[in-house]
């Protein structure tokens, strides 16, 4: 099937439109815009710059995806924004290129941007987050998988938010969370492990146990950052947790410290 566009919209005839593509009234998609198969633009959105889409994809009215990145030192080329397959990006949603030419925001598939969120220049998000209304992420953070992120949060440049990771409504986010843990508060703090996000996610009871142990070591105990890493390490080889690993690997590589 072929692509449907109202008469009203404006489409740059150079951008590459995936089948059955659908373009609503006064939308607006640019010269260098690829946009995926069954992708529906609704009204009054916007796709523009050196944008990549999959399939499936759904932009809902007066969203700008595409757009150029604050960052101050940009100096113009061609920055890119690659975004994956079934996404939905709400009212007003900001996804912005790179900053550097040839440089990549990164977006995956099954995402969920509600109204007003804001996604910076040379983020790289994984799958499967949901980003609540009036919440941002600063330049260059990395989302990993699974990640809630709650109302009004805002999330500083260059944090890293672990895989299965939460961050509540109105949190201010300064360092990175690691995997399963939950972060409250301005700044935002560890607080407990993301127990909601996981039962939801089909782990079991022992796993949510093994976490929880985790949590506990890290947050809870009297030890510091590297004693509590060391009893961690040396309960992996006794316990065979395999949540252990995927922590500290996280840990070890934190550039920000940790929340």
């Amino acid at each position: 099937m072929g692509v449907t566009i109202h008469p009203t919209a404006i489409v740059d005839p150079s951008a590459d439109l995936g089948e059955q593509v659908v373009i609503e009234p006064f939308a607006l998609i640019g010269e260098k815009v690829k946009i995926g198969d069954g992708t529906v633009i609704r009204h009054h959105s916007t796709v523009e710059g050196e944008v990549s889409m999959g399939k499936g994809n759904e932009i809902f009215p007066y969203a700008m995806i595409g757009g150029l990145t604050h960052d101050l030192k940009y100096e113009g080329g061609n920055p890119k924004l690659k975004i994956g397959d079934n996404n939905v990006f709400r009212e007003y949603v900001t996804a912005h290129v790179a900053t550097n030419s040839e440089d990549f925001t990164i977006i995956g598939s099954e995402n969920v941007f509600l109204a007003y969120s804001h996604v910076a220049h040379d983020c790289i998000i994984g799958d499967h987050l949901v980003m609540s209304s009036h919440s941002a992420l600063g330049g260059h953070v990395r989302v990993e998988d699974h990640v809630n992120i709650g109302w009004g949060a805002g999330v500083h440049q260059f944090c890293r938010l672990g895989r299965h990771s939460m961050v509540s409504a109105c949190s201010k986010l300064v360092q990175d969370v690691p995997p399963f843990m939950l972060a409250d508060g301005s700044p935002a703090e560890v607080r407990s492990i993301n127990k909601v996000g996981m039962d939801r996610c089909g782990y079991s009871g022992e796993d949510i146990d093994k976490v929880r142990m985790i949590f506990k070591t890290l947050y809870k105990s009297d030890l510091n950052r590297t004693q509590a890493i060391e009893k961690l390490k040396k309960l992996s080889d006794s316990q065979g947790n395999p949540f252990i690993n995927e922590v500290t690997s996280f840990i070890g590589s934190s550039e920000r410290g940790l929340a």
